[in-house]
């Protein structure tokens, strides 16, 4: 049985009624990003293309479509906090993401309590099991294959300081859906919940 692809170039366009991509590569782990201007205000928003790159030292990254708040603050400030969004959070996560002015602290707007970092300047969002104090490692420009620059920034950084709720640990091993974190999927708004009963496990071979 031979299998019907719909095939299309991106540049042609995809054809269909909502670009499957953000629905493809998904559900995709939020950079719920936390920083402070040079001015001292918070900012804090939630960034779908956002991943973990390197472990040691440990390296986080979120990509942000435009020069915004957070890119802003980062390169002024060279540092940033990385807050693990959960279920309980979301309304809060989704209300940080509203488009407002660089004099907002996104933090009051979501109705959402702090804590001090250690290391860092920025807050940590009160009441996220997981808490990544980062300092700035690069700023990348994105390119396109034949090198023209885009619109679109990767900011990586190095997690100096973590801080994690002692109750998402079990013998010494952090479990992963305790924290019930959430997902970004594709269309507008799909989001996706990690629960136990999706757990399966596979050891590597050799």
């Amino acid at each position: 049985m031979t299998t019907d692809f719909h095939f299309y170039e991106p540049a042609q366009g995809h054809r269909l009624a909502h670009d499957p991509l953000n629905a493809i590569v998904a559900p995709r782990p939020i950079g719920w990003i936390s920083t402070v201007s040079a001015e001292g205000v918070r900012n804090l928003a939630p960034y779908s293309f956002f991943n973990a790159f390197n472990y040691f030292p440990p390296i986080i990254g979120f990509s942000s479509m435009g020069w915004k708040d957070s890119v802003a603050n980062v390169e002024a400030t060279g540092e940033f906090v990385w807050n693990l969004a959960t279920r309980a959070q979301a309304g809060a996560m989704n209300a940080s993401s509203a488009t407002v002015g660089p004099e907002v602290d996104e933090f009051a707007l979501a109705g959402l309590d702090t804590l001090p970092s250690r290391l860092v300047k920025p807050d940590r969002v009160a009441g996220s099991p997981v808490q990544f104090e980062c300092r700035l490692t690069q700023i990348v420009r994105l390119q396109t294959k034949e090198g023209r620059e885009l619109d679109q920034w990767l900011v990586l950084g190095e997690a100096v300081g973590i801080h994690i709720d002692t109750a998402m640990l079990e013998d010494g091993v952090y479990q992963t859906a305790r924290p019930h974190p959430i997902l970004r999927g594709g269309g507008p708004a799909d989001y996706f919940e990690i629960a136990e009963d999706a757990l399966f496990r596979m050891r590597r071979p050799g």
